[in-house]
């Protein structure tokens, strides 16, 4: 190897371009390892994916789960103040596991409350970042360590995305996870970790990167012909690919080969996409819909990629809701959020892979329960609803705040201090997933401080 081609190769290691991720594959020994250490790896078509719909700017959770028992209802809609719904407005669901309690999705969401009364969704509640459990005296005395920068929307989203909340590691916990099972796929990296919401720290491994496609299905490069004569931009790129070899800067080969990667791996996401049966669900015409559509589509690719393990990250903005209008934009946002995981199950089951596929939610944190007189702002724990044929559905895993302002479960205007971590949230997915052993402490360092690794909400 000259001197030249390894810095380029250095390079490419370690950045991330927009249209080709890094990319280092296994090697043949870590390679069997991963064999090794992903459990359920069944014969025939066993293929799972995990699909995370993060919630930017911090879903008020507080108002898409809601108590519905009367006296519940009271004790919740006191702090709540404006931002109170009304009980008969909620949309029933009836857990079984919680002794009988009823509890209400906000209005917006009657696809979701259709799927978890199917028993196709369950809610996993008071979920935050967490370094340890942690009471609040241990808060209040600093006796165990909180995650870093609390309440910041970049920190917890960072946090949220890594699961490592005492640790500056880069990597993320879907991305981590694609390392450890991208050598069961025949396309190695180029489809085990893909985002339809841009690059991202979620899908970051150790040694793979997240690979971004558009909800839209254009990748930036569908003009480029290989044979052509007549469309100068092709004719263009052909001629500077052509000159790789004589290049001599560093900089200028790297741009070759990440524009050379580009077009190959474009051109194999197209063909399998092109290829691939469509199906009839409609998808709401929104971008987290759009994006879920995509999801759908490449998930129906699977077979052209040879892939038996995905992970995909999609995204909706706009729950920064601090002002007056939290409540219109929480009805919009919810009923997208709604909407569009609805529409992507429904997908699912009408290509056969409900039970393989899971969608699950996240957010940067909860908001205040009460309320900051038109709309709440910063909090911790909070609730998310798991989607899929695999979940154990009609049913609510972790502890249920007890709504009482200053009390045990709250450091301050109803921020309630989590009682489920996102290593234990993620950890339960991750087994489903087929991650188990040495390799799931490896992706989830943290997980032996709690007490339980698996909450039991999957199959």
């Amino acid at each position: 190897m000259t001197s030249r081609n390894h810095s380029r190769r250095q390079f490419l290691k370690t950045s991330t371009g927009l249209l080709l991720p890094a990319i280092v594959p296994l090697s043949a020994q870590n390679a069997h390892a991963a064999l090794q250490n992903v459990v359920n790896l069944a014969a025939g078509d066993d293929y799972r994916a995990l699909v995370c719909v993060f919630l930017f700017g911090g879903n008020d959770a507080n108002n898409m789960i809601i108590p519905r028992d009367p006296a519940d209802h009271t004790r919740y809609a006191g702090p709540r103040g404006v931002l109170a719904i009304n009980r008969d407005q909620t949309l029933s669901i009836k857990p079984t596991n919680v002794q009988g309690r009823e509890f209400g999705l906000h209005p917006s969401m009657a696809g979701l409350q259709g799927l978890f009364n199917a028993g196709k969704a369950a809610a996993v509640v008071n979920v935050g970042t967490l370094a340890a459990p942690i009471t609040k005296a241990q808060y209040n005395s600093g006796s165990v360590q909180r995650p870093a920068n609390l309440y910041s929307h970049s920190d917890q989203q960072f946090l949220w995305n890594t699961s490592m909340a005492d640790n500056s590691v880069r990597s993320g916990w879907g991305g981590r996870l694609g390392d450890r099972v991208a050598a069961l796929n025949q396309s190695g990296s180029l489809t085990t970790c893909m985002s339809v919401a841009g690059n991202s720290t979620f899908l970051s491994g150790d040694t793979i990167r997240s690979f971004p496609v558009s909800p839209s299905g254009q990748f930036g490069l569908d003009f480029y012909e290989t044979s052509t004569e007549t469309q100068p931009l092709s004719t263009g790129i052909q001629r500077m690919l052509g000159q790789s070899a004589t290049r001599v800067n560093v900089m200028d080969g790297v741009w070759l080969d990440i524009l050379s990667g580009a077009i190959t791996n474009q051109k194999q996401i197209s063909t399998a996409l092109n290829g691939a049966s469509p199906f009839t669900t409609a998808f709401p015409n929104t971008g987290l819909g759009q994006a879920m559509r995509m999801i759908a589509r490449l998930i129906v690719a699977r077979t052209a990629f040879g892939a038996k393990r995905q992970v995909f990250f999609a995204a909706i903005g706009g729950f920064d809701t601090h002002g007056e209008d939290q409540l219109q934009r929480q009805n919009e946002l919810l009923g997208d959020v709604s909407a569009s995981m609805t529409a992507f199950y429904n997908a699912t089951a009408e290509i056969n892979m409900a039970e393989n596929v899971t969608a699950f939610t996240a957010s940067d944190f909860n908001r205040n329960f009460v309320t900051n007189g038109k709309g709440s702002d910063h909090a911790w724990g909070s609730h998310h609803l798991v989607v899929g044929g695999a979940v154990k559905g009609n049913a609510m895993y972790g502890t249920f705040p007890t709504h009482v302002v200053d009390g045990p479960d709250d450091v301050g205007k109803g921020t309630w201090i989590p009682t489920t971590s996102v290593d234990q949230y993620a950890a339960t997915m991750a087994q489903w997933f087929g991650v188990g052993g040495a390799d799931l402490n490896a992706v989830f360092p943290n997980l032996s401080r709690f007490p339980t690794a698996n909450l039991g909400f999957m199959v």
